[in-house]
């Protein structure tokens, strides 16, 4: 249950409350269609997860597996390793970016974008100072907030579908309606955008060496979070769709739930989401900064980032920890929700089909079913193409800021690489 908490922790992270009110602006009542789709392609992700992590039974997870199966390869791993680094830093502002909307949601700056900003960055400050301070009990802590936000979003969901304005019959009727209105190209975008709000499930690899019987309980922690993260979801969106009217969730997107279900069960209904919200994005921003830091801290002991951010406090990243709240607080600054969510959905996209790629590449030790791991492959490639593509048919200045960022990723992992590659070749062989 614990190593189950750590990969709901992870997911339930503000990503339903962030994806809900763009879901909706692009596809309507086919917002559940597109979470399940989002869920399925997390549950491709996550078989090659599973199929890597008992193979090499290495904490350091995504990194650690590109790094193990092409050893020889200093770009892959520091490919691997910027991309997942930026990956977290892009769900880090996700989560501020949410705590601090519904944060305000039901004050008179509730639309402004940099109050918005501001509240998301002094928001990355607490916790920042938080793992900076201590981690002690941390732990349970965690399990606490992961379950009582579950729990929170369970009866949220009861309490808009009883109070819907919209009956069954009514929800299917229109749900039809969209299904011959909307282009199923239009759905599989927003399916693939919905990608991040499923990211965390491979948080529960860095517990590996931690856990009893990791052949049975990694499996089982990854496949029934997700499926368990995608019911939660599917549950919410449905009851807000029975509740709300459809306008209202789009004018209302960076906190639709608050600003609807302030309208259908009153004040008791506002404060239960807001609540639920930043109990949510807390968790997320909690547990993300802890993880992702030593993420980046031992990704530059092995010489592929700046020396600097491995530098350590009473076992603490303190560079690192810095550093990823200080690039979380710029992507705040440049970016809005849209913005930040595509970033890290493509982001998380391509992280999980190297994944996959590694594992179709040593299938045979892993054992892994070839069929399976091509087509994650193929359906996780899909998702990043079709996301670019909207943006660059609708937001092409978006499409040009995600361009740009993953122009700067690429060049700083090019210099690592080669960097890494000339003080190996002055002292040794190669990482293996």
């Amino acid at each position: 249950m614990e190593v189950m908490a750590i990969a709901i922790g992870g997911m339930v992270g503000g990503g339903i409350f962030s994806i809900l009110g763009i879901s909706v602006s692009m596809i309507g009542y086919l917002t559940p269609i597109a979470i399940i789709l989002g869920g399925l392609m997390a549950l491709l992700a996550g078989y090659s997860y599973v199929k890597l992590g008992l193979y090499y039974r290495d904490e350091g997870a995504t990194y650690a597996f590109i790094k193990r199966t092409y050893p020889k390869s200093h770009l892959a791993a520091a490919a691997i390793g910027w991309l997942t680094v930026f990956g977290y830093i892009s769900t880090l502002s996700l989560y501020a970016y949410t705590f601090s909307s519904y944060a305000i949601s039901g004050t008179d700056f509730a639309d402004s974008a940099w109050t918005r900003k501001v509240v998301a960055w002094g928001i990355l400050g607490v916790f920042t100072l938080i793992n900076l301070w201590s981690v002690k009990g941390m732990g349970r802590i965690e399990d606490l907030m992961v379950y009582s936000k579950t729990l929170i979003l369970a009866v949220i969901s009861i309490l808009l579908m009883t109070h819907g304005k919209t009956d069954f019959t009514t929800f299917i009727e229109q749900m039809a309606q969209d299904v011959r209105q909307t282009p199923f190209l239009r759905i599989l975008i927003a399916a693939s955008i919905t990608f991040v709000a499923y990211e965390g499930f491979q948080l529960v690899i860095n517990a590996v060496n931690e856990m009893k019987r990791p052949e049975k309980n990694i499996p089982r922690a990854i496949y029934a979070a997700i499926i368990t993260v995608m019911m939660i979801y599917v549950i919410l969106s449905v009851g807000a769709l029975f509740a709300l009217h459809i306008e209202d969730i789009i004018h209302g997107k960076e906190y639709a739930l608050a600003a609807g279900a302030q309208k259908v069960i009153g004040r008791l209904g506002y404060d239960l989401v807001v609540f639920g919200a930043i109990l949510a994005t807390s968790s997320a921003l909690s547990g993300t900064v802890f993880g992702a830091s030593r993420q980046m801290a031992r990704i530059a002991d092995d010489g592929y980032l700046p020396a600097w951010l491995r530098r350590r406090r009473r076992h603490i990243p303190v560079n690192a920890v810095l550093t990823m709240a200080a690039l979380a607080g710029v992507l705040i600054l440049v970016g809005g929700l849209q913005l930040i969510l595509e970033f890290g959905s493509i982001t998380f996209l391509l992280v999980s089909f190297l994944v996959a790629m590694a594992n179709h590449h040593i299938k045979d030790k892993t054992h892994a079913s070839p069929i399976i791991a091509i087509g994650a492959m193929l359906t996780l490639a899909a998702g990043g193409v079709l996301i670019l593509y909207y943006e660059l048919m609708h937001q092409p200045i978006q499409m040009a800021a995600i361009f740009t960022l993953y122009v700067l990723l690429a060049g700083g992992a090019i210099i690592y690489a080669k960097k890494r590659a000339r003080a190996l070749s002055h002292s040794g062989p190669p990482l293996g």
